[in-house]
């Protein structure tokens, strides 16, 4: 297979995958009473849609077509429904096509610099940790670690969330919304994916999760793609209970893709307290009845080092 056709490929995986999670009523396409044995759009109606021809859409999907004009992007991203990230990643996937952006990046950079480990420092008692771009754990403070029991039984190299969600017996029961949350995980590793399908690290997480778990291997072929920069998060916490959590995501600056997770309870709240006793010696969950009008007893937070950080792959 040719360069350009190599580098077309991905376009044309995506292109395929989103035409399936498309169907036909859902632009205005009568459904007709025969079987219909392909998932989603026909080829030949994505392309009438987008105002081509089928040969060029074919092209396109084979890899074959490496440059196609913005107009004919805009036209494929409407008629595929497409918005946000999903949007852009059509556009990144043809520049990768085209060899106007690089195929490879140089090896992910782990070392998580001292100030950013200060930075979860600051932050407790709130639970916070540090992920790179293929949600590998590289950092945490101490609640940070404690929000998700058993990961760090692992070993360093083998801490990854996505991992962890389909992989460890704790991660498949400890998130209220699994499904949801799964899938969010798994839509930012197809985004990691289009922007630069030769990452080692990611290329053999895919591979273990793909053999490992049926649940990774539906979702990853919907190519659903996001990066969400935060959010909210029901737990079923075995230590502390039940806690519902807003997030933040951040991206920090001069490493490649590092991303600084911190989360928050509103105030005065039960979940607050079930989250400030994760940074508890002995946390246990709070008792199911007790009097409203006694606050319960807050544990004293105290600071604690964060985790040690990966080295460098």
């Amino acid at each position: 297979m040719e360069a350009a056709e190599t580098r077309g490929t991905e376009l044309g995986r995506y292109l395929k995958a989103r035409r399936a999670q498309v169907r036909p009523e859902d632009v205005g396409l009568p459904v007709g009473g025969s079987l219909r044995r392909t998932p989603g759009l026909r080829r030949e109606e994505l392309a009438v849609l987008a105002g081509m021809s089928v040969d060029y859409y074919i092209r396109l999907e084979r890899g074959r077509e490496t440059n196609p004009s913005p107009a004919v992007l805009d036209a494929l991203g409407r008629a595929l429904r497409l918005s946000g990230d999903g949007y852009e990643r059509l556009h990144e996937l043809a520049e990768l096509a085209s060899g106007r952006s690089s195929e490879l990046r140089a090896g992910p950079q782990d070392a998580v610099r001292d100030s950013v480990l200060r930075m979860l420092e600051s932050v407790h008692p709130l639970p916070a940790y540090v992920v790179n771009r293929c949600n590998r754990v590289l950092a945490a403070n101490r609640p940070g670690r404690r929000l998700m029991p058993g990961l760090w039984d692992w070993p360093e190299e083998q801490r990854n969330v996505t991992r962890y969600l389909f992989l460890h017996p704790v991660g498949r029961t400890l998130y209220e919304q699994w499904e949801e949350t799964v899938a969010l995980s798994v839509a930012h590793l197809r985004a990691v994916a289009g922007a630069d399908p030769g990452h080692a690290e990611l290329t053999a997480l895919v591979g273990e999760l793909v053999v490992k778990s049926p649940e990774f291997a539906r979702i990853w072929e919907r190519y659903d793609v996001d990066e969400r920069g935060g959010g909210q998060k029901s737990f079923r916490h075995p230590k502390v209970g039940p806690m519902t959590l807003t997030y933040e995501v951040m991206r920090l600056a001069r490493t490649d893709g590092q991303r600084l997770v911190v989360y928050q309870a509103s105030p005065g709240t039960a979940d607050e307290r079930a989250m400030l006793r994760l940074d508890s010696p002995r946390a246990r969950p709070e008792p199911a009845l007790q009097n409203p009008s006694e606050p319960a007893a807050e544990p004293c937070p105290t600071s604690v080092r964060p985790g040690a950080h990966a080295s460098a792959t």
